[in-house]
This record gives C-alpha cells, sequence and structure tokens, in this order.
C-alpha cells in the first residue's frame, strides 16, 4: 500500500503551499527542473539549515554532491524572483551528536521532523526517505530520478570505434578512435567544454554509479576519483590534484576468444596444463587485458575455477569468474581471502607496485595458477621488473611463461627456466652458478641469461655476451682495483680469460695472501685472470737450478742477480716475480699459490726464469 502512494507521486499534480526539499533532490537539480517547466507556483520554499550544512560539509570533502547541491540552491534563488517563488531559509544547525548519527539517518529524520513543523510537503528523490515518511505519516512527494533508464552525456561521445574520450574545461572533446596499433587521435566536434557541462556530466556518472549494481566506484580521493560504470573505466579529476576539471573514459571496443589469437597448439596446452605462471606485458593500449579476458573465459570454460585481481576492475568476463578489488585497499588480504576460496588460476590486472609483484609471487608459490598483466616496452623488460623485488632463482618458479602482446596481437613468447651451469662466454668449471635462461617459446633459441655477476644481477642478450661481459668485467676491476689498474692495461685474450698488467710492486698486493685477492676477483668477474709486469725490461732467459730442502724450492741462479726481481714462466705464460736473495738463491714455499705454480712448472718442465 505504501509502495503504491510513493510510486504516485512521480505524477502528483496537485501544488503543495509549502514545500522542503533534502539534500537527495537538490542534488540531482530535479527542483530547477520543476520550477522552470512551472510545476510549482506561488509556493513557498524552505530550505533547512541541516541540508546547507550537509551539502557544504561535503563540498568540503571536495565531493561533488556538494558543490552540486549548492550550485542548486544558488539557482533555486535566481529562478525564485522570476517565477514568484518565496524562498528562504530557516531550522536549527545540526549538533555534533546529529553528525555522528548522520550514517544511522539522523539527519534524514531532523529534515522530515522539520517538514512537519512546518506543515510542509517533503520533496525527496530518495526512496528509503519517502517510505520512512509515508509511514510517519509525513507529507512527501518523491520525486524519482533514475539515470540507468536513459542515456548519459557521456555516452554519446562513443561510437563503436572509439577507444577513449577525454574532456576537459576549455578544450574541445577529442577521443581515441581505432584498433589497437591502428589509434587515431580525434576531435568531436567545435565546442570547448565549460565547467557547468563537466559537472553535469560527473554528476550523471556518480548518479548512475550509485543506482546500477554493475557500476561502483572503485578510488575516491580528494581531488580525484576513478569509477567503473558498467563497461566504462573513468577517471574524474579537479584541481588542486589536476590543473583543470577532466574526465577521461576508456571502454574495450573488442571482446576476443582465444582462438582468435591463433595461439600455437603447444602455448594453449602449457597454459591451460603445464604452465601456472604466466605473464602477459605489452605497452599501454596494446590489448594486454583483452587478451587476459579471452585467456580467463578460456580456461574457465574447460572447468577451472578463475578469480581476477583488478582495480579497476574493468576485464570483461562471464559472471561466473568473480571479479575481486583490494580488500580494504590491501592486495594481501584479498590473497588471504582468496587462498580459502581454491581457485585453479586468478588474473592478476594490473601489477604495478612492488607489493603487487610480491602478493603475485606469494600466490604462485602457494600453488595457484598465475596469470599477471604489466606494463613494459620489451618482454625482457617484463621479468626485469621481477628482479630486486623477489630473489633471482625464485623467478623461474614464479613465471614460466612470458607473452608479449602489442597492438593486439601476440608479437612473440618466452619461456623461463633455472639452471645451475657455467654461463655462456665462461669455460672454467668452478664458474658454474645459478642461472636464469630465457628462450623463445618456438624456436626454443636461448636469447638471455640472467644470473648474478659480482655483486648485481645482470641480463646477457647472449647475441652480445662478448661485449656486455667485458663491460662488466672492467666494471668490476675498475671497482676493486681502481687505483692500481688503468682500463688499458686490462687486456682480453677470450672470452673467458683476461691479463692484467701492472708494476713489479704492485703484483703481490693484487694476487694476495696464498692468492686469495685474485681468487676473490675471478669469482667477482666470473673469468680466469693472469697478472703480468706492466713492463718487461728483463727478456732474456738466465740458466738457472731448482732443488728442494724441506718445505721449500730453492731456485739457484747466478750471484750477480742477488737482490734483483725475476719473472718465473711456465712457457709462455707468467707465474709471478720474485725477489732474488742472497748467493743467488729463489726460496719459495711448497703449499703457497706461487709453490704450486712452480711445481706445475716443474712437472712440465717448462719452468722459464727471465731477468
Amino acid at each position: 500500500m505504501v509502495m503504491g502512494r510513493i510510486r504516485h507521486m512521480k505524477n502528483h499534480t496537485k501544488t503543495p503551499k509549502v514545500i522542503v526539499p533534502d539534500t537527495s533532490v537538490l542534488i540531482n537539480r530535479k527542483l530547477t527542473e520543476m520550477i522552470k517547466k512551472k510545476k510549482f507556483e506561488n509556493v513557498k520554499i524552505i530550505i533547512p539549515r541541516i541540508v546547507i550544512d550537509e551539502l557544504q560539509a561535503q563540498a568540503s570533502r571536495h565531493k561533488d554532491t556538494g558543490f552540486r547541491g549548492l550550485d542548486e540552491i544558488k539557482k533555486i534563488k535566481e529562478l525564485s524572483e522570476k517565477h514568484g517563488i518565496k524562498l528562504s531559509f530557516d531550522g536549527t544547525r545540526p549538533t555534533q551528536e546529529d553528525i555522528n548519527l548522520a550514517r544511522k539517518g539522523r539527519l534524514d529524520a531532523l529534515i522530515r521532523d522539520f517538514a512537519v513543523k512546518e506543515k510542509a510537503t517533503l520533496l525527496t528523490s530518495d526512496y528509503v526517505q519517502a517510505l520512512v515518511g509515508e509511514t510517519e505519516d509525513v507529507s512527501v512527494m518523491y520525486v524519482r530520478f533514475d539515470v540507468t533508464e536513459k542515456s548519459i552525456k557521456l555516452e554519446e561521445f562513443f561510437d563503436k570505434n572509439t577507444q577513449s574520450v577525454h574532456l576537459k574545461v576549455g578544450v574541445k572533446p577529442y577521443a581515441k578512435k581505432g584498433k589497437p596499433g591502428e589509434v587515431n587521435l580525434v576531435y568531436l566536434n567545435n565546442k570547448i567544454i565549460t565547467e557547468d557541462e563537466i559537472k553535469s556530466i560527473n554528476y550523471e556518472i556518480l548518479s548512475r554509479t550509485h543506482k546500477d549494481p554493475n557500476s561502483f566506484i572503485e578510488i575516491g580521493k580528494s581531488g580525484a576519483m576513478v569509477v567503473q560504470m558498467g563497461n566504462y573505466r573513468i577517471a574524474m579529476t579537479r584541481p588542486p590534484f589536476s590543473s583543470g576539471t577532466e574526465i577521461t573514459a576508456v571502454r574495450p571496443i573488442v571482446k576476443l576468444e582465444l582462438k582468435d589469437y591463433k595461439l600455437h597448439k603447444e602455448l594453449e596446452k602449457r597454459i591451460l596444463e603445464g604452465s601456472k605462471g604466466v605473464l602477459i606485458a605489452g605497452p599501454p593500449g596494446s590489448g594486454k587485458s583483452t587478451f587476459a579476458a579471452s585467456i580467463a573465459e578460456f580456461i574457465s570454460k574447460k572447468g577451472k575455477i578463475v578469480k581476477t585481481f583488478e582495480q579497476p576492475r574493468d576485464l570483461q568476463v562471464g559472471p561466473e569468474i568473480t571479479q575481486y578489488a583490494p580488500l580494504e585497499g590491501d592486495w594481501e588480504k584479498t590473497a588471504e581471502l582468496l587462498l580459502l576460496v581454491r581457485p585453479d588460476y586468478t588474473i592478476f590486472d594490473e601489477i604495478r607496485k612492488t607489493r603487487d609483484f610480491r602478493v603475485f609471487s606469494d600466490m604462485r608459490l602457494a600453488g595457484v595458477g598465475m596469470i599477471g598483466v604489466v606494463h613494459a616496452t620489451d618482454i625482457i623488460s617484463a621479468i626485469q621488473r621481477f628482479i630486486g623485488r623477489i630473489e633471482l632463482g625464485v623467478i623461474p618458479h614464479v613465471l614460466d611463461t612470458v607473452i608479449y602482446i602489442k597492438n593486439g596481437e601476440i608479437e612473440k613468447t618466452y619461456s623461463v627456466n633455472l639452471l645451475v651451469k657455467v654461463p655462456t662466454g665462461m669455460v672454467e668449471k668452478d664458474l658454474a652458478r645459478p642461472v636464469v635462461e630465457v628462450r623463445d617459446f618456438e624456436t626454443r633459441k636461448l636469447e638471455y641469461e640472467i644470473y648474478t655477476f659480482g655483486e648485481e644481477n645482470v641480463v646477457i642478450p647472449i647475441k652480445e655476451a662478448p661485449k656486455e661481459l667485458k663491460s662488466k668485467v672492467l666494471r668490476v676491476i675498475k671497482r676493486e682495483l681502481g687505483a692500481i689498474v688503468k682500463e688499458d692495461q686490462v687486456e682480453f685474450l677470450s672470452d673467458n680469460r683476461v691479463v692484467i698488467k701492472v708494476r713489479n710492486d704492485y703484483i703481490a698486493k693484487i694476487i694476495g695472501k696464498q692468492g686469495k685477492n685474485i681468487s676473490d676477483l675471478e669469482r667477482k668477474t666470473g673469468i680466469g685472470i693472469s697478472i703480468e709486469p706492466l713492463e718487461q725490461t728483463f727478456k732474456n732467459e738466465i740458466k738457472h737450478s731448482v732443488n728442494e730442502r724441506g718445505s721449500m724450492f730453492m731456485i739457484r741462479v747466478e750471484k750477480r742477480f742477488s737482490g734483483n726481481q725475476v719473472d718465473l714462466y711456465d712457457g709462455n705464460e707468467y707465474l709471478f716475480s720474485p725477489l732474488v736473495g742472497r748467493n743467488g738463491v729463489i726460496r719459495v714455499k711448497k703449499k703457497s699459490d706461487e709453490g704450486k705454480k712452480v711445481l706445475r712448472a716443474l712437472s712440465s718442465r717448462d719452468l722459464k726464469v727471465m731477468a
């Protein structure tokens, strides 16, 4: 019975003598519309101070509803003079207790009480307010405002080829039209957008959002708001956050199935059965989210439970796929909840912040199939964005497939795996280390290697390995021996061996006790290193003899060389430069690194002494 009376109020024909509007009817600007249509004549309008204070509070929090309601009061004041309507402001201001109880309907109750006191008709667009008013025998006129029943101004800017619409005060409206890779920027008309026009569009968007169950506010900050209104993702900004009031609305123009991408059969099988760590990469607007949605639909139709992580939630997926936002603004809380739901796959659209990468990794390592979407200029950059955020050796356990989308198509696919091996360009077996291999999925060709080099993680393109390797080796040597060695003193004999030439008096310092320093340098650079004198002033081989005495090798030369430094070689390989002692004897401890080199040279019968 009550609902019947409220519906009837939309067609109410009897003009009341006194009208009391609430905030809802002012915000939706229905009162000025009714005055312009001359539905009210010779009436008195009383606006409660409670309503003004509530609108002021909303405007102070930078809410569009507050500004819109106050603008409406200003226009009512102007129209009332033209149409012979008496306008006044009356009533008491709300107390702090009233404000604290506002969410429980206290202010609405005070407005109803004020209408009864003034023997007026309450004008509202709030159905609950009208329903309660009727129950309390308050004279109510319910003005329905359902923006979902009609198209709004924003939608008029779109056609079937429009990807996004851009509206800003003082600028002609323009849009991006076309398919990914073939997008053109076009002006929609020559009319400059005014502040009033963009505020009106803003309010229509918010009204639709509040009333449409398929629409919601994703982000609401001071000066900025992101709304998902059906298929439209809308960002609204205003000063001081932005230089001018602006609306940017994006809408997907196509919905594709996985078969439309002509996926490699092996890749399709891998996504469904084998691979559970997939990364979809590409530049903004390349079609990543469209591809992610097609994967979600494909997997779901194969009998898998699929959920999504989205902010804003704009993937075009079927109702059987639940879309999740950050719980209380935190993806970690969403992840905790999702683990209880036990999905087979989760689509993470889009991974941006460090915490996003960590949540993605934690979910994957917990056994959930993860498909992530990330902005990247190229495919290897997408993998690099994980470096530093998670351990290098963990990356292949989190990602095993990377798909690069460009202009709406799959440009390339990589597979990622972890091996313990000697990196390309190195030959020493003791230089083996964990290496992340990045291979072309179809050809299996190795294109990149990622491993720890010295104290940093490096990404080496295999076709450029020698050049990149030399650059890294020089950087490490400069850091470790910068005060002793210049760049032109470093000579690359091959991709896996280098010779450093220094002054004789620095050789022992670089080699270190028992060869410790040179071993550490080889470990940090990843290649073998030989040390030679910078200037070879003595080039002649001299006679020598070798015998053993206890723990020492005794190398004898002519007494005239006593006190001089000589060079020892194993064939053509430089060993070290010892000092000749008294009576022409060079003493070398057998267990020292130098002693081992002497023993090796004696075994090959090719020990040479140069002086």
